[in-house]
């Protein structure tokens, strides 16, 4: 599972990837509901 996200994102080593994916995420959400709401 971990290899495949790495190999997924392309940013690979020392990175904490999850870490990084969760705050993509949170972003895109924060983005996605200004949009909606405003």
């Amino acid at each position: 599972m971990r290899e495949r996200v790495v190999s997924n994102m392309g940013y690979g080593q020392g990175y904490g990837n999850d870490f990084v994916l969760i705050i993509v995420l949170f972003i895109l959400l924060v983005i996605v509901g200004a949009a909606f709401f405003y």
